[in-house]
C-alpha cells in the first residue's frame, strides 16, 4: 500500500467506474478527441506529412505513423517545497484495467504493452517551482492513444490524495506530535472519503517515519478506513445534546451507559456556551458513577464512566461564558487559548472541593487531571502553530476543511507532459518548451 511495506493496493480496492472510464466519461473532452483522431489516422496509415517539425538534427520524419506514435509522459506536482505523494496506486489501476482501445464493442486491454515506473505512496517530492527541475511520480511509455483518456483522472487522483496528505503532515508538524483528528468529511461530497482517509493515514505514517512518531490515524467515518482497513470514531455531536433538553451531563451519561466501552468517552461542553460549568458537572457525574461501580466491585462496568476527555467546539462568534472580555476577538472569541487554560485549570482542581472518602481523593485527582482537552472549529496549522508557541494545554486538535486547502502555498496541482518520443527505436527528446524529461530516484519499474 505504500512505502512502508512495499506493496500496492490491489485493482479491487478503488471500486472503479470500469467501463464508463474506458469511455472516457471521466475524462477531458479534448483527450477523447485526439485518442480518436489517432485511432484513425493509424487505420488509415497516416504518415507525418508537415513541414515544421522538431526532431533533432539528423532524424528524418518520414515514415512515421503519427496514430500509432509511442510517447514517454511524465506525472508530477507543481507543489513547491515537500509534497507527501498520495495516489499512485490508484492511478496504475487505472492504467492497468483501461489503458487500450474499443474495438466495436470489445475493448483491446493494451496496459501490458506499456512500461510503467512508479514512486510509492507516502513517498516526498521535493522542488522550487521550477517545471524544469521536478521530480517525476509516475513515468510511462507506450503508443499514446492507448493511455490518453487516462490522463484527467490519474491527474486528479493523484492532486487530491497528495494535496490532503500534504496539508494532514503539515498539520501534524505544527501539532507536534499530538493527534489531529481527521474531521472534513462534510465539507465534501461523500464520494471522496475513501481515498481523503487513506491519504490521512499516509501522512500519519509519514509522520511518525520522519520523526519517531507514535500515532495513530483517527478518521470520523467508516469510509476514509476503506482502503486501509480503519474504521470511524466518534462520541456525542450537539444534536445529541438537544436530544437531552440541552443537558450535556445526561447526554454524556447516557452515551457512557450504552455505547461500547472500547469507545473514548468524550463529552462535547460548548452547547451552552459555558465550557467550564459544563465540563466540572460532567467530570463530576462520571466520577461519581465510575466510583459506585467500583465500590460495588463492577470494574468493568466501571470503565463505561471514565471520561477520557472534553472537546471545546465554541463558535467564532461567541464568547465563551467563562472568558472574561478582553475586547479582542483573538483572544475572546471561540476556542482560544484562555478559554483552554480555564478548562484545563478547573478539571486538574475539580476534585478538591468534592466531598468523597479520603480514600477516593487521591484516584479523583488522578481521575481529573488524566481527563484530555480536544479542540475543534476552525483549526489549521497557523492556529495550532500558536497554541503551541503558547503552550496552551490542548491535547487533541480536530481539524476539518483546513486539510483540503488549495490556495497559495497548498496548491498541489498535477500536470502530466510528453517529454520523449519514439523514432526508429530511439528516444528523442521532444517536450513542450519550458519542460523537460526529468528523473526522481524513487521511480521503480512496475511493469
Amino acid at each position: 500500500m505504500s512505502i512502508f511495506n512495499h506493496q500496492r493496493l490491489p485493482d479491487e480496492t478503488f471500486k472503479l467506474d470500469i467501463e464508463r472510464m474506458r469511455a472516457g466519461w471521466y475524462t477531458d473532452k479534448y483527450f477523447v478527441n485526439i485518442a480518436l483522431m489517432l485511432r484513425v489516422l493509424a487505420g488509415m496509415g497516416y504518415q507525418y506529412q508537415g513541414s515544421h517539425h522538431h526532431l533533432p538534427a539528423g532524424i528524418s520524419p518520414q515514415g512515421i505513423q503519427c496514430g500509432d506514435l509511442e510517447v514517454e509522459m511524465q506525472w508530477f506536482t507543481r507543489r513547491a517545497g515537500k509534497t507527501i505523494v498520495v495516489g499512485v496506486d490508484k492511478a496504475l489501476s487505472m492504467l492497468r484495467q483501461c489503458a487500450g482501445f474499443w474495438d466495436g464493442e470489445t475493448f483491446v486491454n493494451r496496459a501490458d504493452r506499456l512500461e510503467v515506473w512508479a514512486v510509492h505512496d507516502g513517498c516526498v517530492v521535493e522542488g522550487d517551482g521550477n517545471p524544469l527541475r521536478v521530480e517525476p511520480v509516475l513515468r510511462v511509455r507506450g503508443r499514446y492513444r492507448d493511455f490518453a483518456i487516462l490522463e484527467t483522472p490519474t491527474l486528479g487522483i493523484l492532486t487530491r490524495a497528495s494535496r490532503v496528505a500534504t496539508n494532514v503532515y503539515e498539520t501534524l508538524q505544527a501539532a507536534r506530535g499530538k493527534p489531529v483528528l481527521f474531521f472534513p468529511a462534510r465539507f465534501d461530497l461523500h464520494e471522496v472519503q475513501a481515498a481523503d482517509g487513506y491519504a490521512y493515514n499516509i501522512a500519519v505514517q509519514r509522520f511518525n517515519l520522519d520523526f519517531a512518531g507514535t500515532l495513530g490515524p483517527i478518521v470520523s467515518t467508516d469510509a476514509q478506513g476503506d482502503w486501509w482497513g480503519g474504521a470511524g470514531g466518534g462520541t456525542v455531536a450537539h444534536a445529541a445534546i438537544a436530544a437531552f433538553l440541552g443537558d450535556t451531563c445526561e447526554a454524556m451519561l447516557a452515551f457512557a451507559r450504552v455505547l461500547p466501552v472500547e469507545i473514548p468517552r468524550i463529552a462535547l461542553v460548548d452547547f451552552n456556551n459555558d465550557c467550564v460549568n459544563d465540563s466540572l458537572l460532567v467530570c463530576r457525574s462520571m466520577f461519581d458513577h465510575y466510583r459506585e461501580c467500583v465500590d460495588s466491585g463492577r470494574l468493568e462496568e466501571a470503565e463505561r464512566y471514565r471520561l477520557y476527555g472534553v472537546r471545546l467546539d465554541t463558535s467564532g462568534s461567541l464568547r465563551d461564558l467563562s472568558v472574561p472580555p478582553l475586547g479582542d476577538p483573538a483572544l475572546d472569541l471561540g476556542v482560544n487559548p484562555r478559554l483552554v487554560f480555564l478548562v484545563r485549570q478547573a478539571l486538574d482542581a475539580a476534585w478538591e472541593s468534592w466531598d468523597i472518602p479520603h480514600t477516593w481523593r487521591e484516584r479523583a485527582r488522578r481521575y481529573c487531571q488524566a481527563v484530555k482537552i480536544v479542540v475543534s472549529g476552525g483549526f489549521n496549522p497557523e492556529k495550532i502553530q500558536r497554541f503551541e508557541k503558547l503552550n496552551v494545554p490542548a491535547d487533541i486538535y480536530a481539524v476539518g476543511s483546513a486539510l483540503f486547502d488549495n490556495h497559495g502555498a497548498t496548491v498541489t496541482d498535477f500536470t502530466a507532459d510528453v517529454v520523449r518520443i519514439k523514432v526508429d527505436g530511439h528516444w528523442v527528446d521532444m517536450a513542450k518548451v519550458g519542460r523537460q524529461a526529468c528523473d526522481n530516484p524513487n521511480l521503480e519499474r512496475v511493469w
